[in-house]
């Protein structure tokens, strides 16, 4: 059974052994959509992370059998041509859960004790002029007792929940927008912008999702609350939110994802202090990775002995 990796880069320094043993095995740093069709013509599985793999990519392997994600997302398939060709298509679901939720508590700290900002305010020399032992020049809250909203309540918005409890934190989850479910554990989206001392986005980006937080929901929040988002670009309105972290609408932000990856030509977002902005590294602890490879590999086992169901099936 030929094996072709078309991004091993998204893996970081990966033994990828763990995956190779299942076959001959063919790895490529990057594919570029043009190189596509050569390096596919005779594999029987591809695996990919962000890679378009699509009817015209289809066409050319010939004898393509599964196409195993190394990811959770599945939006660089096209999932109806796959099954309509019996090819089937496989992600790996929760193995970055602890590193997601490590990652959200991390910048709550963070953000909350102001560390980004009285670390440079120390190199900058600030410390040093001042007129006694401190230097209080931003202001610092503690975790317990404020307010966590969850947007977005699947395996990592349940144990962020989970990690903000056992420090005290008190947890409301919202709704999904729009939905007319009578669920007496949730709160109406609107009402958690309103409550919530840090709000946290564990949503996927979908149609409904896009711009969920703009102007009209920043100024809903109180002028302390912190936002952090590891799930994905476009959830938030960017220019709503350098506007309002320019203007001190809210306290500070942490975003571990942007619209466009990797970004280009800047971002107003870069200048400011109060925000902390991270290259969608929340995912990517070892740990997380190795979790990833063994699930991409029981994903080809279980294809080879006939138990695999794919997405879409």
């Amino acid at each position: 059974m030929k094996i072709v990796l078309l991004d091993s880069i998204t893996l970081g320094d990966m033994d990828l052994s763990i995956i190779g043993n299942e076959g001959e095995f063919v790895t490529y740093e990057m594919t570029a959509p043009h190189e596509v069709a050569e390096r596919i013509k005779d594999a029987e599985v591809i695996v990919a992370n962000k890679v378009y793999l699509g009817k015209e990519e289809m066409d050319s392997g010939k004898n393509l059998k599964l196409i195993a994600l190394t990811a959770t997302g599945y939006n660089n398939v096209d999932i109806k041509e796959a099954n309509k060709r019996g090819i089937k298509v496989a992600n790996v679901s929760d193995y970055s859960t602890e590193s997601v939720a490590q990652y959200t508590i991390a910048c709550m700290m963070s953000l909350m004790m102001n560390l980004n900002r009285y670390d440079k305010a120390v190199k900058a020399g600030e410390w040093e002029k001042s007129s006694t032992f401190t230097l209080l020049k931003y202001p610092v809250m503690e975790m317990n007792g404020k307010t966590l909203g969850i947007v977005g309540y699947g395996a990592i918005g349940k144990r962020v929940g989970e990690m903000a409890q056992a420090l005290g934190m008190k947890l409301i989850v919202a709704k999904r927008p729009g939905a007319t479910y009578d669920d007496p554990g949730r709160l109406d989206f609107h009402e958690v912008l309103k409550k919530a001392d840090v709000l946290c986005i564990h949503c996927p980006l979908s149609d409904e999702t896009r711009n969920l937080i703009s102007h009209e929901e920043i100024d809903m929040m109180k002028k302390t609350a912190i936002i952090v988002n590891p799930a994905r670009g476009g959830i938030i309105d960017e220019k709503a939110l350098a506007d309002a972290l320019e203007k001190e609408k809210i306290g500070g932000a942490a975003l571990d994802v942007l619209e466009k990856e990797p970004p280009k030509g800047g971002s107003p977002l870069f200048s400011l202090d109060n925000v902390l902005v991270t290259p969608h590294i929340a995912w990517s602890t070892f740990e997380s990775r190795t979790r990833l490879l063994e699930g991409v590999k029981k994903n080809i086992k279980d294809f080879e002995c006939g138990i695999l169901k794919g997405i879409g099936e």
